[in-house]
């Protein structure tokens, strides 16, 4: 079983290269737009939707690079006390702040771009709406992946077969024993490749909002597509339990494909390379479905009906073993 410290180290990657990124956005705002902001810039609203406080021009990185400073200190903080666990509340936290740190910077920018003094900045109001919204959603959504992730990390903590190498194609199971395999697998270049992508395309959406590009959507849906398909592929985790086997892709362990044990007729391990089945990622070959990820080791299902599935993970033979043990068990019981 693995993939749990895994996880945590990807989380922890992950959390570091957004962090860099929020930084990144925060002074490049500004620094892009310096000839068309006014000194000082507007960055207070009052309640009628005028702006009533500026800031120097400086102050404008400085000052929310130094209040996304003081968030990441006490996320690494509240972490710390709680024994460096990645926690779905912290993931959520830095995600929802991070959106927020950096829309706020770019409803600045657009508020006083092309305005001689900052008097005249245009209203926020409706930029504010959007931007909670965004950091809310985003919150929403990373505080749930994370949660999946951890779930699926307890799972594999949770024991049973598998603590000795599989000595042949089937596990003996101990009546009443809680078990469940997991193994998971990823392919960095891929995972870059999805982050720089998704990088562009939100560095792309927030110059929009700034005002700084005209129409985003030629640039930022091709970024969106490529970000969001190598994302799904970049990452493969194989749980079985005694439901049946569930293959979850991408970091975020969405979306789901599942078989339960009834329908599996048997399992293997096998060798397979990326020119076998026609390259990278999810691919559709004479060898049926495989999910290749990294050359070697395959956990190979034949379902009763329908072609073979295959997917590209460690310890594919214990796995294999597990889902032969539980199909007997199905079928004779």
């Amino acid at each position: 079983m693995n993939g749990g410290g895994n996880g945590i180290r990807g989380a922890r990657r992950g959390a570091a290269v957004w962090a860099v990124a929020v930084y990144a956005a925060l002074v490049a705002l500004p620094l892009a737009a310096a000839g068309r902001l006014p000194e000082p810039v507007a960055t207070h609203w009052s309640g009628s939707g005028g702006p009533d406080g500026s800031t120097p021009f400086w102050g404008v990185a400085a000052f929310p690079a130094g209040l996304w400073t003081v968030l990441l200190a006490g996320l690494a903080l509240s972490t710390r006390w709680t024994g460096g666990a990645v926690r779905p509340g912290h993931a959520a936290a830095l995600a929802a702040a991070g959106v927020l740190v950096t829309g706020a910077q770019a409803s600045i920018v657009h508020a006083n771009l092309d305005h001689v003094v900052w008097t005249e900045a245009d209203g926020v109001g409706l930029d504010v709406t959007l931007v909670l919204t965004a950091s809310l959603l985003a919150g929403l959504v990373v505080g749930l992946a994370t949660r999946r992730t951890a779930v699926l990390a307890s799972a594999a903590r949770a024991g049973g077969p598998g603590d000795e190498p599989a000595g042949g194609p089937q596990l003996d199971i101990p009546a009443g024993e809680r078990f469940a395999w997991l193994s998971r697998a990823v392919n960095r270049w891929l995972l870059l490749t999805a982050a720089l992508s998704a990088l562009l395309a939100a560095g792309t959406a927030v110059a929009a909002v700034a005002g700084l590009v005209g129409t985003p959507w030629p640039a930022l849906v091709p970024l969106v597509i490529v970000s969001i398909s190598v994302y799904l592929c970049s990452t493969v985790q194989a749980l079985v339990t005694p439901k049946g086997l569930e293959v979850a892709f991408g970091p975020a362990g969405w979306p789901v494909r599942r078989w339960p044990v009834e329908a599996i007729a048997s399992a293997r391990a096998e060798q397979r390379t990326p020119a076998q089945v026609g390259g990278w990622g999810y691919r559709l070959s004479g060898l049926g479905t495989t999910v290749m990820l990294r050359r070697g080791d395959c956990l190979v299902i034949h379902p009763h009906e329908g072609a073979d599935f295959a997917v590209s993970v460690d310890d594919a033979e214990r796995g294999a073993a597990l889902l032969n043990s539980l199909a007997a068990r199905h079928t004779t019981g």
